[in-house]
């Protein structure tokens, strides 16, 4: 993941990615002359493992580049995920907190929650290869890798198979408990493509091997969660906040299941960003994340409002040494 990535125009310094089209629309939005989408429900998760390396212990997590052809955050690093599927509302088998459980973790309703956490399980293995489920509440599924489970997960990727369909042939009930909920951020009004997403960590499975599986993605592999940022920071790698935000809760913690026991006491408040228009400027803010703050031009430049850059974070890593792991 260390390889450079071209910016699209009008992105700041650093890799912060940036829709050159946002000035424009916060404006027409301003003016009245558009309405906001509603934001689609969506999951995504970060899968962690321990690194192999001797060298440079702590968790790693799987990210995915987007292709430069994507419509939405096109070359941008993003974790496994996608929206919610009409069919991820079918009832299915839980082996842990189930829809009653993840409805009050996520403030949400239960249908919500059970569309929102199957989503999530679904759209790990159809981009990643990993599935987070087994035979029995207990298990968890270890070879997936023969002909069968790729048949499968083509057809839940072309929609011609319900996930609830994939579960019952097999058998198999959602593993859950294995996910744990990270933060929640919303697409702000001023993009044309918004989205509601749930940020989810889950452990890679023993036996279990990640890949780039997905269609959306040109290149994808394991990194420490320091040298993806320290690759942002020096503009290798583009990134949204709310990837920038996670990858940084991540760096506390010294192993991948710290960060899952860790879940259950995150914040899961949603964030939404904000612009306000100051003369020709257009002022982007994340609450909670000063970060963030972009002051853009009239002609589309975009300059760090203060503090001039992220703060580094303990165990942040300069960029030199972050090349990025690829898969497996």
């Amino acid at each position: 993941m260390g390889e450079a990535t071209t910016r699209t125009s009008g992105t700041p310094a650093a890799g912060q990615w940036f829709p050159p089209e946002w000035p424009d629309r916060i404006r027409a939005l301003a003016r009245g002359e558009i309405t906001p989408p509603d934001p689609r429900p969506s999951a995504t998760v970060l899968l962690l493992r321990d690194s192999p390396h001797a060298a440079a212990p702590g968790p790693e997590v799987f990210l995915l580049r987007r292709r430069t052809s994507m419509a939405f955050a096109a070359g941008a690093c993003a974790y496994p995920g996608g929206g919610v599927d009409p069919r991820d509302h079918t009832p299915l088998n839980w082996a842990g907190p189930g829809p009653a459980g993840w409805a009050k973790r996520l403030a949400v309703d239960e249908a919500t929650a059970q569309s929102v956490v199957c989503a999530a399980v679904r759209e790990t293995f159809e981009e990643a290869g990993v599935l987070l489920a087994g035979t029995t509440p207990d298990d968890v599924v270890s070879d997936i890798t023969g002909d069968d489970w790729e048949a499968d997960r083509r057809a839940l990727v072309s929609r011609e198979l319900a996930f609830s369909e994939f579960l019952a042939r097999r058998s198999l009930v959602v593993r859950d408990d294995l996910l744990g909920g990270w933060a929640r951020w919303i697409t702000p009004e001023f993009e044309a493509r918004r989205y509601d997403t749930w940020f989810f960590v889950a452990v890679l499975p023993e036996g279990q091997h990640s890949r780039n599986a997905s269609t959306e993605a040109d290149r994808a592999g394991w990194t420490a969660p320091a040298d993806a940022l320290a690759g942002y920071r020096a503009g290798e790698l583009l990134m949204m906040p709310p990837t920038v935000a996670t990858l940084r809760a991540l760096l506390p913690h010294a192993r991948a299941d710290d960060a899952l026991r860790a879940a259950g006491d995150r914040d899961l408040a949603p964030v939404l960003a904000r612009a306000r228009l100051d003369g020709e400027r257009v002022v982007l803010s994340w609450p909670g994340h000063d970060e963030f703050e972009r002051s853009v031009t009239a002609d589309g430049e975009a300059t760090p409002s203060p503090p001039a850059s992220p703060p580094a974070a303990p165990g942040d890593r300069p960029a030199s040494d972050a090349p990025g792991k690829d898969t497996p």
